[in-house]
């Protein structure tokens, strides 16, 4: 059973930084994609950014420049370094791994980015 984990949320002054952290459980072999996504409120949610098994990356247009995925394969844990951020960057982010045609969902966590 996988399971995903986030962490790292909460409240920052735009411009400020955060670092998101997703937690994987479970074996994990060969090809799959991890990604971050996020929901505002009223609105769909969105990918923000994935990074494949192989370590390639794409980005939403609004983050791009700003914001960095990465992973640990030896912790199983992907990273999300969101840096510059304005109002528009809240939402709840929530952790996806795609692997073997199955898509797996974290608990989501907030950033809020206020003065």
């Amino acid at each position: 059973q996988v399971q995903l984990v986030e962490s790292g949320g909460g409240l920052v002054q735009p411009g400020g930084s955060l670092r998101l952290s997703c937690a994987t459980s479970g074996s994990i072999f060969g090809l799959h994609v991890m990604g971050w996504y996020r929901q505002a409120p009223g609105k769909q949610r969105e990918l923000v950014a994935r990074i494949t098994s192989g370590g390639n990356t794409n980005y939403a247009d609004s983050v791009k420049g700003r914001f960095s995925i990465s992973r640990d394969s030896a912790k199983n844990t992907v990273y999300l370094q969101m840096n510059s951020l304005n109002p528009e960057d809240t939402a709840v982010y929530y952790c996806n791994l795609n692997y073997r045609g199955i898509g797996y969902w974290g608990q989501g966590t907030q950033v809020t980015v206020s003065s």
